[in-house]
């Protein structure tokens, strides 16, 4: 079945060329896979169902690249549930409307707090955020006493920009003056200069840099601390791990797998998200994936990840408990070991689809669609 541009099988042969073993899980022939149900010899799947959100958010590509994977995997049955925003990720995944699916590491943390049952698998990639500043704002501590922009409180800009300002000694609800607009206003406002500070994510963060609206004052793909953690993160409803633990495995398998073939061939996995309208954006969305895509998860943590944004977040006073009762709360990390001994690093050569017809993509305006 072809899709735009796209020969299935050759996607997935791209794909299981990352996913290979060193027990020799998926054998290639020609642009043909196997399934990837061998992953897990020897148990059969509890469901074929299986939800995930879909987002304007470019932070998530990676999981509407794995769409095909998890399909192989044996989820006949799967679903990408349409929301406006990201934040409205953490609310599906603790009512069960959704499974699994990638989601920001501070507000899964809140959401441990608050007691919901999410549960974090693993980690997917660094960074994502942009902080962007008028010329009064050369740091984060700059941001004191004046106005920055955010969706809405307890939204992922609010979030980790907390968690910034708490980093740098400001107390997040004294020492800033938060608005809340949605982020064309928000960036329109900053262009104006009645706003001094926006945390953007994919694609806002282009849109403002092709536009020269502002300046970059904290990168977190680039900038220490935050480039050296986790942003995003897989994360599932605790009822669907504790039913589904062949389920759970499977679609973390896929989705790290999409991770990897993202990070290898970004143009291909963009040109894929755009035949399948999950973004018009080409440009801008090939731009964040390049950056948010630039680091193997296999090199970091992810328990260091939720340790160290749940002491900024203690230190916020956005939650009550230590990082230590968050982990041991709202982390399963059997299901991302068993993956990792899967699913080996991918080859450093021989990483392209079999042939593929290139067609030009022109640049198109951004749209409202498109905004994280």
């Amino acid at each position: 079945m072809l899709v735009g541009r796209y020969n299935r099988r050759r996607f997935l042969k791209r794909a299981a060329g990352l996913s290979i073993s060193t027990a020799g899980v998926l054998v290639l022939a020609g642009c043909r896979a196997t399934s990837l149900t061998p992953v897990v010899s020897g148990s059969a799947i509890e469901t074929t169902r299986l939800r995930l959100v879909q987002t304007p958010s470019m932070c998530q590509a990676a999981q509407y690249v794995a769409e095909d994977l998890l399909r192989e995997a044996g989820f006949t049955d799967l679903a990408y549930v349409k929301k406006p925003n990201p934040t409205a990720i953490g609310p599906a995944l603790a009512s069960g409307e959704a499974d699994i699916n990638l989601h920001f590491a501070g507000p899964l943390l809140t959401q441990i707090a608050a007691g919901d049952p999410v549960v974090v698998l693993a980690g997917a990639h660094i960074g994502c955020f942009e902080l962007f500043g008028t010329d009064r704002v050369q740091s984060i501590r700059d941001l004191k006493g004046r106005p920055v922009a955010v969706p809405a409180l307890d939204s992922p800009p609010h979030v980790f920009l907390s968690t910034m300002l708490a980093q740098v000694g400001l107390d997040p609800a004294a020492d800033v003056r938060w608005e809340t607009h949605p982020p064309p206003e928000a960036m329109q406002l900053l262009d104006e200069g009645r706003i001094d500070g926006y945390l953007g994510f994919p694609t806002d963060p282009q849109e403002l840099r092709a536009r020269h609206i502002g300046h970059v004052v904290i990168n977190s793909m680039i900038d220490r601390p935050w480039s050296e953690y986790f942003c995003c993160m897989v994360a599932a409803n605790r009822e669907f791990v504790n039913l589904h633990p062949v389920a759970t495995r499977r679609a973390l398998h896929a989705i790290l797998s999409a991770v990897d073939l993202t990070t290898h061939d970004p143009e291909a996995a963009v040109r894929l998200l755009v035949d399948r309208g999950y973004t018009t954006q080409y440009d801008y969305t090939l731009d964040a994936v390049h950056a948010i895509h630039s680091l193997d998860w296999r090199d970091y943590d992810p328990e260091d990840t939720l340790r160290f944004y749940g002491l900024r977040l203690y230190e916020a006073g956005m939650v009550r408990q230590d990082p230590k009762q968050l982990i041991a709360r709202g982390a399963d990390w059997q299901p991302l070991a068993d993956v990792k001994s899967e699913l080996a690093p991918p080859p450093s050569a021989s990483l392209a689809f079999c042939p593929l017809p290139v067609r030009p993509l022109a640049a198109a305006p951004p749209s409202q669609a498109d905004r994280g």
